[in-house]
């Protein structure tokens, strides 16, 4: 059984990166294994952990297709809803309220 090498926030060596650093870079792990744990220390809870992939296996993004594009374009569309009245918001609807904010607060449209 082979631990993983642990470097302290800031000192891992060249040539490791995160899942973050990989996509600033236009790369994704690609399915190779982690090699390394990037740990850094906070005062009163453990510690907030990364993991390292090596850079030189890294693969390139995949591209977005059309149809990506598309299924993205609808999913947006879809949490711009409102399950009550079935408008467009004409803005993300807030998980809090699970609805517009006019469904969310009838009475307040009155008042002003």
């Amino acid at each position: 059984m082979s631990a993983l090498p642990v470097y302290r926030w800031r000192l891992a060596p060249d040539g490791l990166a995160t899942r973050r650093q990989l996509r600033a870079l236009g790369l994704r792990p690609g399915g190779q294994d982690v090699a390394g744990q990037l740990e850094r220390p906070r005062r009163r809870r453990g510690p907030l952990v990364a993991y390292l992939y090596l850079i030189e296996q890294a693969k390139p993004v995949r591209p977005m297709t059309p149809a990506k594009w598309a299924a993205l374009a609808k999913a947006n569309a879809a949490r711009r809803i409102c399950p009550e009245c079935r408008r467009d918001a004409g803005y993300v609807i807030p998980a809090a309220l699970g609805m517009c904010t006019p469904c969310a607060y009838p009475d307040e449209q009155h008042a002003a």
